[in-house]
């Protein structure tokens, strides 16, 4: 299936973490934190300003981010776990 987000929504696909520690221990699932870096899959056409004028998204399909540890709504879309999250929602890009 083919999903869009609408207005300045981003949908993100989580990067997983490491498993271990840097001593080499393995963390188990339920010690894990869910990993606050992901890859935009799809982005929206943009938010609208007073004028009506579409204002361009920052971010693009395929960008590596850093988003907030609350932000955005986890889905299932095509049995896989994704989130959307708003713009505004993402702290930065990675290299």
């Amino acid at each position: 299936m083919k999903f869009t987000p609408l207005h300045d929504r981003v949908l993100v696909r989580r990067i997983e973490g490491d498993e271990k520690t840097s001593g080499g221990l393995i963390i188990p699932d339920n010690a894990k934190e869910k990993p606050q870096e992901g890859e935009v899959v799809s982005v929206g056409a943009g938010a609208k300003d007073d004028a009506g004028a579409r204002i361009a998204m920052d971010v693009k399909a395929g960008d590596k981010i850093l988003f907030g540890k609350w932000s955005g709504t986890e889905v299932k879309i095509d049995s896989e776990e994704l989130m959307i999250m708003k713009e505004s929602d993402i702290l930065g890009t990675m290299a």
